[in-house]
């Protein structure tokens, strides 16, 4: 039992991310003194209870459900098997793209770049995860000690303040090195941005300071991409006015020789300018938070709420500005390229970051942080036994003849492809905030669901890439009004917050028309759900539950079709791939049949969706998506 019980603690909510099972209102030390209060879970419980329905997971139409499932399971695996078998005819013409897998006569696909790069570096990131918090007790201990009397249960201001001196300090010499370590002399380049950012929020008149960083960084978005990472032989060719494509002239001068000298040296990561992305995110992040600060700096908002500064909730951490002398060029950096989450994220706010600097998190707890752990390796391992055995990534990259394919492998190869997606953005997401929690801070967990327990388009927005969906909300989408729906111009209005949300998040992916098509389609795909929420409203439909449920069920049905096209777009085969496969599943009857065969498997597939929030809902948590 122990080995079961400990089983089940690795997949609960609350190993994933405290802020699942607990409202943001709520400080994570308050659950962990109630705890060992039976009588306060029982309250709680009942609560909960009174508002769900009863439980559907032992009745007869679920015992369908169950047959169904478990014909429908096997046999999707089966296609993607048996189309990635060597003795396919058409294996030929991707074989190439394999590699030697570590699974006894099986291959592995590991054609995606993206997640190639991340696998062949998992033994060194696997040790810097190791060697980085371990070199922070080093200097914690002889570097920069802390004179206490000892660890007390609510720090003093004053040992709060050294707390947070000491980490930041430490994170700003590290960034340093790992800068240099990953991306060489063009460290240089990164800091001179920061530099200017800095000085965007610090130095310009206030009301011009959300304008000033907005145009800033999309522009840096922009000339990172036009100007491929600024190259020193570029600027140096420039400075001397010879052109980039004559290479006799470059050769001859002494100053473009030496800018390409210096470009050999662009560390472990050339190409700095792809991974920038997400520090835009806080570039803008710690600007806006400084923006807002000058708001409050005549008073404090710890002591006008009364709150225990080192047990706040996770809505306070966040909109609580942090102190004026926070706002240093130091803690700036040592924020920007916190090293743990430097390369993917998940995103933390400024304010957050300084908070659990002076503070550390409750929900930082050994045996959670391990169950995490392990939880990552079973996910990892998923991916490579999938990889080894459904090669859908390589048949995507070999321009394959998509009419040689039937409908039922277009349907499922699309569909495994999608995942495979989910699963290469999920690992490093999960393994860099394993290294964060190693390290004492706690950012927001990336994805809460796996991809295929999803069937609301707006909710699959607030559970893929959660940490992004949060920081486009409190930097986007609350500053330009939110979204009503109480009449036609606002409704108008909501939808265009919408579009140019979508549009930054599509352009912040990287500049390339698919994506801003991705994003649009996104839009596009949310007005049927709010339309059938407004039409079909839940209130109206209490005295036939039932009915109401099947009716959602259709809907459903519907916006997975809608989300898996645009995904498909947005990151697997682009526009022109997804009409090919759409036109070949419609040009007979067998394609329609299967189809129809979809239809009742995604309807079977929702139906459960909707019973896991209603089960959730009655241990007391409601994710709203």
């Amino acid at each position: 039992m122990g080995l079961l019980s400990f089983l089940r603690k690795i997949y609960d909510l609350d190993t994933l991310d405290t802020r699942f099972t607990i409202s943001s209102t709520t400080p994570y030390k308050t659950v962990i003194e109630a705890r060992d209060d039976p009588v306060a879970s029982k309250e709680r419980a009942a609560k909960w209870n009174s508002k769900a329905p009863a439980s559907r997971w032992t009745t007869p139409e679920f015992y369908l459900y169950y047959l169904i499932l478990l014909w429908v399971i096997p046999y999707m695996f089966w296609v993607a098997y048996d189309s990635s078998r060597p003795t396919e005819p058409k294996y030929r013409r991707y074989e190439n793209l394999l590699s030697e897998g570590w699974i006894p006569g099986r291959k592995i696909d590991a054609s995606d770049a993206q997640y190639r790069t991340f696998r062949s570096n998992i033994p060194y990131m696997a040790a810097l995860l190791i060697f980085h918090p371990l070199l922070r007790r080093l200097y914690n201990s002889i570097v920069y000690p802390i004179k206490a009397a000892g660890q007390s249960a609510r720090p003093t201001p004053e040992e709060a303040d050294q707390r947070l001196n000491q980490r930041a300090s430490f994170d700003f010499g590290f960034a340093l090195i790992y800068l240099v370590a990953l991306h060489g002399v063009s460290a240089l380049k990164i800091l001179i941005i920061l530099y200017a950012n800095y000085q965007v929020a610090t130095t310009l008149p206030r009301k011009s300071v959300p304008a000033a960083t907005w145009i800033f960084n999309v522009g840096t978005l922009f000339a990172n991409e036009l100007c491929k990472g600024y190259k020193f032989g570029d600027i140096a060719t420039l400075i001397a006015g010879a052109p980039v494509q004559n290479s006799i002239l470059d050769s001859g001068s002494a100053l473009v020789s030496w800018g390409r000298w210096l470009d050999g040296y662009g560390g472990l990561m050339g190409r700095w300018e792809i991974l920038f992305n997400i520090t835009v995110l806080r570039l803008i992040s710690f600007n806006l938070d400084y923006y807002w600060s000058l708001d409050r700096r005549s008073y404090s908002p710890v002591e006008k709420k009364q709150v225990d500064p080192s047990s706040l909730s996770e809505r306070d951490r966040v909109s609580i500005p942090a102190q004026s002398k926070d706002f240093s060029f130091r803690n700036y950096v040592a924020y920007a390229i916190y090293a743990p989450l430097y390369l993917t994220g998940p995103i933390i706010t400024f304010n957050d970051y300084i908070s659990q600097l002076r503070y550390k998190s409750s929900t930082i707890e050994f045996s959670r942080t391990l169950r995490y752990g392990v939880r990552f390796l079973f996910t990892l391992l998923a991916m490579e036994v999938i990889l080894h055995y459904c090669y859908v990534q390589a048949i995507s990259k070999a321009n394959p003849g998509w009419s040689e394919y039937t409908a039922a492998q277009l349907s499922v190869l699309s569909y495994f492809n999608l995942h495979l997606i989910w699963l290469k953005l999920l690992l490093p997401w999960r393994l860099f905030r394993l290294w964060a929690l190693v390290d004492g801070v706690d950012p927001p967990e990336n994805m809460i669901r796996c991809v295929s327990d999803n069937w609301s388009t707006l909710a699959f927005w607030r559970s893929w890439h959660r940490s992004f969906y949060r920081w486009s909300l409190r930097y986007i989408y609350v500053p330009l009004g939110g979204s009503s729906f109480k009449s036609p111009r606002e409704a108008a209005r909501s939808i265009l917050t919408y579009v140019l949300v979508f549009t930054f998040v599509g352009l912040w992916h990287d500049i390339q028309m698919r994506l801003l098509i991705w994003g649009w389609l996104v839009v596009f795909f949310m007005l049927p759900e709010m339309a059938a929420g407004f039409l079909f409203p839940k209130r109206k439909w209490e005295g036939h539950p039932t009915t109401y449920r099947m009716l959602c069920c259709v809907g459903a049905v519907a916006n997975i079709f809608m989300m898996m096209s645009a995904n498909l777009v947005g990151f697997a085969v682009g526009v022109e791939g997804l009409e090919r496969i759409i036109a070949e599943i419609f040009k007979d009857f067998s394609g329609l049949m299967f189809l129809s065969g979809a239809c009742i498997a995604f309807f079977v597939g929702t139906q459960v969706m909707f019973e896991i929030r209603e089960s959730e809902m009655r241990r007391g948590i409601n994710l709203k998506c």
